[in-house]
Formats: C-alpha cells, structure tokens, sequence
C-alpha cells in the first residue's frame, strides 16, 4: 500500500476531489441526514465552488489522499488566528477504511498544525456519527462541546466539537 497525501495544488486535482466529496458524503451520511440535506451540504461546503472560495477568501487548504495513486481521500483545514488548527474535512472512500488511512491522515494533519504553530486541532463531527467520533477518540480527540448551528435551508448540524492536544 503506497499511501500519499499532497496538498492541491491544481484546479483539476480540486475538482477530482469535489467530485469524491460527492461519492463518499453519500455512501457516509444516508444513515444520519436525509438526502436533501446531504446534497444541501455537499453543494453548499464540499463543491468545486466552495472549495475555491475556501481557499481563497478563508485560508483552507486542501489535500488529496491516493493510495496506489488513486485518489481515495481527501482533507480540508484552515489555521485560525488563536492556538487552534480547524479540521473541517477528512473523508475517505468506504473501501478503503479500516485500513490504517485515515491514521495516516490524521498524522499530516497534526504534522500541518504544529507546522502552523498551532497547540490543538479542533474539529466538529455529527453527534450520530458513530464510525467517526470512535476514530478520533480512539486517536487522543476528547469532546470540548456541543453545537447545534443553522446551515440554511431549513437544516441544522447537530455536532460535537472535538480538542486534540499536540
């Protein structure tokens, strides 16, 4: 297995990686939110449009996750102004979880944020997302919070707000 994870750095590699968001937030999310707020938030955070706008307008930065060279995964955070690196995004393909992945995923993300200077990763995960609060709590994540926050459209996420520690 030849695991790599590189900042994007092209418009194609960006659109390859909305077009994934797509695929894995509806083989992630059936089983918690509806569909129509599932395509809602796909096409309101994980599109090619608001992924520029991200990198552009927020300081995100993105990277794509390939094993074999195939993309499979894919990352999304931002530096905030205080001690804090925002994970907003760590998605991988349902067939290659389970696999030691998202571990190494969860390494770069950590390596970033003390590239940053940052002393915490924070992220905030669906409150019915098993699979995934498991994951980061497993991996040294504690829950710091609730949040319940208005995404339009009449939808809400539901979520707790998790603090790794570096």
């Amino acid at each position: 297995m030849a695991v790599t994870i590189n900042k994007v750095s092209s418009d194609t590699e960006l659109r390859e990686i909305s077009e994934l968001a797509d695929t894995v937030w509806h083989e992630c999310f059936t089983d918690i939110i509806s569909l129509g707020q599932i395509d809602y938030m796909v096409e309101k955070f994980q599109s090619y449009k608001a992924m520029t706008s991200q990198i552009a307008e927020q300081d995100y930065s993105y990277y794509a996750v390939r094993e074999n060279a195939e993309l499979c995964g894919y990352i999304g955070v931002k530096p905030e102004r205080d001690n804090r690196f925002f994970l907003s995004k760590l998605y991988l393909r349902s067939d290659k979880r389970g696999r030691g992945i998202a571990s190494l995923m969860l390494k770069k993300i950590f390596e970033e944020a003390e590239n940053c200077g940052k002393e915490k990763v924070y992220l905030t995960v669906n409150k019915h997302n098993e699979r995934a609060i498991a994951v980061y709590l497993r991996t040294g994540f504690v829950i710091a919070d609730k949040a319940v926050t208005d995404i339009g459209n009449g939808y809400v996420m539901d979520d707790y707000i998790m603090e790794y520690t570096l």
